[in-house]
């Protein structure tokens, strides 16, 4: 079983001094120590292909400007589509879509079902310290914490209505550690500042050019129930068990998606509106499609046409779309 703990919450301050910026935390992170020994047995296949990888997560919002102008100002994104009825940003693809609504409560609803995080991959060390630089510039009161994951290292955001951000990047996948089909993953801690010091170039502020949705997690009300549809139904493969938390994936990631109860045993069906809208799984193949949407009948899962694939919902109501790329 993984051991897996939380980031705790930090200041993120922006430090001037010898030429250059840097992040200042105070606080703890609570985990393990990481460690890299040999491999054990490697990674579980899925039902899903190996090239499956996570799409837009889209967000319901009550205050459009505020947060588009969040994840395009503060997390540098591109905004590539904007009006009253929605705006759409990312990084060569689409990564945050954002649609305004007139109901709900801005603000997030830890004890509810729906989004933990949104997780932006980066392409490499550089690209993801000039973004924290530009966070710590401009929005330095929503950082919440880093960690180091042992196969990633990851930095924790809320945007303005409260929802999580992680923004990281993976380590070689030589140095992630299987252990009887699952990952090794840990919370140790990751300080801000000796990241930035040995990542970031001079002052080059500029946005990365290229980044995914590297994983998405959310809050569920019973991780059997999740495993059931997330695993079972749709296909992904279990990686790694943690103390109120479940990962997933694909190919051999080590999660394309989390479910935990940390602040949500038992939750049922999400009352708030505002927040998660939906979280897109994307295929290459029709028939790839074909193959999920029979385990979806097989498991008696309502599911309807959505584009070019289909839309179906988890037990707490969080839309997962699935579509050709």
């Amino acid at each position: 079983m993984a051991e897996i703990a939380r980031p705790s919450r930090a200041r993120l301050l922006a430090v001037l001094g010898a030429g250059i910026a840097a992040l200042a935390i105070g606080g703890t992170i609570w985990g393990v120590s990481v460690a890299r020994p040999d491999a054990g047995a490697g990674p579980p296949s899925a039902a899903l292909p190996d090239d499956a990888a996570m799409g837009a997560v889209e967000l319901n919002v009550r205050d459009l400007d505020l947060v588009r102008d969040y994840y395009a100002d503060a997390v540098g994104l591109e905004v590539l589509s904007d009006s009253a009825t929605g705006a759409e940003l990312g990084l060569s693809t689409p990564l945050i879509r954002l649609v305004p609504i007139d109901e709900g409560e801005a603000g997030s609803t830890p004890n509810e079902a729906g989004l933990y995080h949104s997780a932006i991959l980066y392409p490499d060390e550089a690209a993801l310290a000039r973004t924290l630089m530009t966070l710590a510039e401009t929005a330095p009161d929503s950082f919440q914490g880093s960690a180091d994951h042992a196969v990633s290292q990851a930095f924790y955001f809320a945007d303005p209505e409260g929802n999580g951000l992680e923004l990281y990047v993976d380590r070689p996948e030589d140095e992630w550690v299987w252990d009887d089909g699952e990952v090794r993953m840990g919370s140790a801690e990751l300080d801000p500042n000796s990241f930035i010091q040995a990542h970031l170039d001079g002052d080059d502020r500029s946005p990365a050019a290229a980044a995914s949705m590297g994983h998405v997690h959310l809050r569920v009300g019973d991780l059997a129930a999740a495993e059931a549809f997330y695993a079972d139904a749709l296909g992904f493969a279990v990686t790694s068990r943690a103390d109120g938390a479940v990962f997933y994936s694909a190919g051999g990631y080590h999660h394309h998606l989390a479910t935990n109860v940390w602040q949500s045993p038992g939750a049922e069906e999400r009352s708030n509106p505002v927040g998660l809208g939906a979280l897109t799984l994307t295929l290459a193949e029709e028939d790839q499609l074909d193959a999920l949407v029979a385990r979806l009948d097989e498991a008696g899962l309502e599911h309807r046409a959505f584009g070019t694939g289909v839309a179906t919902a988890d037990p707490w109501g969080n839309e997962l779309r699935v579509v050709l790329r």
